[in-house]
């Protein structure tokens, strides 16, 4: 079986986020997708609210997915779930050599454990949860740009 992770912090999930995940299973058996913090960020919904909304926007594909939340060091989740790949998301140059050092690291210390980058269609090339936060703070429409459930949550979140 082959199984891969795809880790982030999905403040919130977007439909970008979505694409990397349902490209990644047509290449996966089974997917994890792994929902942690970012030390340098603060959150702006609880762990607990990202793998719910996470869980409800990828509901037809629970035969496939596995969404958990994991506050530790990402190659010993990787392991322990016997798998030897992790899947990153691209948008733009930027991201890669972000993605690429952090992949060469994880490559010094476990070196059975290979990153795959997917680059997502160029219709989510621009998103980032960080901008849907904003235009949502603000009272923008983010409809089409993640899905309808985290939609939902953003306009509770910032109601005014």
């Amino acid at each position: 079986m082959r199984i891969a992770v795809y880790p982030g912090t999905f403040d919130p999930v977007t439909n970008g986020h979505i694409d990397i995940i349902e490209r990644a299973l047509k290449l996966f058996d089974k997917l994890y997708v792994l929902v942690g913090n970012n030390p340098n960020k603060e959150s702006t919904f609880t762990a607990k609210e990202r793998v719910d909304m996470l869980k409800s926007a990828l509901k037809k594909h629970n035969h496939k997915i596995q969404v958990e939340f994991f506050d530790g060091l990402l190659l010993n989740y990787v392991r322990k779930k016997k798998s030897n790949v992790i899947v990153r998301g691209l948008r733009a140059i930027s991201d890669f050599e972000f993605e690429f050092q952090r992949a060469q690291f994880n490559r010094e210390f476990a070196k059975d454990i290979e990153t795959i980058f997917i680059m997502t269609k160029d219709d989510y090339a621009f998103l980032s949860s960080s901008i849907i936060k904003e235009i949502a703070m603000f009272h923008g429409s983010v409809k089409g740009f993640v899905p309808e459930n985290v939609e939902k949550k953003l306009k509770e979140k910032f109601k005014k």
